[in-house]
């Protein structure tokens, strides 16, 4: 994008020209503002489409039985609640079932010897089913608290825990239905920070994006 008035080039996101100082004018600053907004979810369906190659590859490996030997590699630390929903609705929920399996077997991974276990996918499916839908809130409740005890055995204090998850849940529903999103993204968050402790502790330095 360039100045109208002295025609030097002005970066995204400037709210005025660097060269001359002249502020620019409505339509361009929506320009700008449709540009970010292109880029941002160009680089959000690219990732989409990253982490949607890599769950079929896995669970394909899987099903032939080459999948991953759990502990040996870097846990997964690149969770997020917009690919979580994405991929969800893209998938009719099929992406959203795996998402919640990889999640409890690097959990389960990296909290082993807490005495504890995350249920996985089956157990999960099937009493979700069973009790109408509240096993899947005891599910998160019990991997809040998880996350939150572990989560000093790694150097770390999470304020945030089952407790929380679970308010979210319940009363957050009535703010519109974004309650129970704000609980998921706590439990992504959590998980992810637990996961880039552990491959840190095991030499695997993988970033939490």
């Amino acid at each position: 994008m360039f100045c109208e008035k002295c025609g030097a080039q002005i970066p995204d996101g400037s709210a005025s020209c660097p060269a001359c100082g002249a502020p620019l004018s409505v339509s361009r600053k929506l320009d700008n503002a449709f540009n970010n907004a292109a880029g941002a979810a160009q680089n959000a369906f690219g990732h989409a489409e990253q982490q949607f190659g890599s769950a079929v590859n896995e669970m394909a490996q899987s099903f032939n039985g080459n999948g991953p030997t759990p502990g040996n590699g870097p846990l997964k630390t690149d969770r997020g609640l917009i690919i979580y929903i994405l991929l969800g609705i893209i998938t009719c929920g099929i992406y959203g079932y795996y998402f919640l399996y990889s999640m409890a077997r690097d959990v389960n991974i990296a909290c082993e010897g807490d005495g504890e276990n995350t249920g996985g996918l089956v157990e999960f499916i099937v009493l979700s089913f069973i009790t109408c839908g509240i096993y899947s809130i005891i599910w998160q409740y019990k991997l809040g608290n998880r996350l939150a005890t572990n989560s000093f055995r790694y150097g770390m204090n999470f304020q945030e825990n089952g407790s929380t998850v679970l308010m979210w849940d319940i009363f957050g529903s009535l703010l519109c239905g974004i309650g129970p999103f704000v609980g998921m993204n706590i439990l992504i968050k959590n998980t992810n920070l637990i996961c880039a402790a552990y491959n840190r502790v095991h030499g695997y330095y993988a970033p939490v994006q």
